[in-house]
């Protein structure tokens, strides 16, 4: 078996080698891989840096985008370029743990979508407050979109390649974080089985964070939203 790793950057130049180093250290036995950095025409040199460091290993994939950025456009652009068995998206600030990668892959034996979940039992977050504005704005996700997933947002997730073909990327595959709901929803849509596994989600590594609490609130909901009325006008259309 064969695990794509994800990697959309964008000025990440001071943690991204030693990410990529740690992914490759908790790849399982057994596994084959490949790390694709997808990186946004990064000011700081982001692309060059994986370039130069990892020259000698031909499982290390650096891709440059100059057009259409963003992250969700990336992590679809990494996707697409993928080989492997399986995909496996995560951040690049280290929020998202590599330690958890041998986890998720070995429950992905078992279900379509393996999720690294803060809100399910034995999750967490080291930021005190994003953890607990997001527990409330996930909350109102799963009263709208009446789903039981808990981390609609976490964006750590590992799905077979086969599977995710299936899902309409040009319904999900655009804007920020939103596009990880979009995905869940579609996935389900289509009788894919969706498991949560605890994950530990940590403060930055290095560098500084590109989001905007409000700026983010606004979009989401509004997205939220969208994805709320189209559902309900597809299901009334096969009703």
């Amino acid at each position: 078996m064969k695990v794509s790793v994800i990697l959309p950057t964008y000025n990440e130049a001071d943690n991204i080698v030693e990410l990529v180093e740690r992914v490759i250290e908790n790849i399982p036995l057994g596994w084959d891989y490949e790390i694709i950095v997808v990186d946004d025409n990064s000011p700081d040199q982001t692309y060059q840096l994986v370039q130069s460091a990892f020259e000698d290993n031909p499982a290390v994939i650096p891709v440059l985008r100059t057009a259409d950025r963003g992250l969700a456009r990336a992590i679809r652009s990494g996707i697409e370029k993928a080989l492997g068995d399986q995909v496996l998206v995560m951040d690049t600030d280290f929020t998202h743990d590599p330690a958890e990668i041998p986890k998720m892959l070995h429950v992905s034996e078992v279900y379509d979508i393996v999720s690294g979940s803060r809100f399910c039992a034995g999750g967490n977050m080291q930021n005190t407050g994003h953890y607990v504005a997001s527990l409330l704005y996930n909350w109102l996700m799963r009263v709208v979109l009446r789903t039981q997933i808990q981390d609609n947002l976490g964006g750590f997730f590992t799905i077979s390649k086969q599977k995710m073909e299936s899902v309409p990327f040009d319904l999900i595959f655009f804007g920020y974080g939103d596009y990880f709901f979009r995905l869940l929803h579609y996935a389900q849509k289509r009788g894919m089985t969706v498991v949560e596994v605890p994950a530990q989600y940590r403060v930055r590594h290095k560098g500084k964070s590109k989001s905007n609490f409000m700026k983010l609130l606004f979009s989401y909901t509004h997205a939220l939203l969208k994805l709320k009325i189209e559902s309900a006008r597809e299901d009334n259309s096969r009703g």
